[in-house]
């Protein structure tokens, strides 16, 4: 039974090792570019990856020019 529990707690820890090596792709994704950040967002829609690349891309422009310096 001892055996057991200490199994138990063993694969429940190892799954959490698991889960949190495995999520961090969308917070290094902010890090690169708006096609990175899309392909880790919408890895399987293809239509929904190329309106957030879309989006972003336009939000980068805008940035960019609004901090123009002249």
């Amino acid at each position: 039974m001892l055996k057991k529990v200490f199994l138990a707690a063993a694969m429940s820890l190892l799954m959490v090792g698991v889960t949190l090596t495995a999520a961090p792709t969308e917070v290094y994704a902010g890090k690169g570019h708006c096609l990175k950040q899309a392909k880790a967002k919408y890895a399987d829609d293809r239509k929904a990856r190329r309106a957030y690349k879309k989006a972003c891309h336009a939000h980068h422009k805008a940035m960019k020019k609004a901090h123009k310096k002249k």
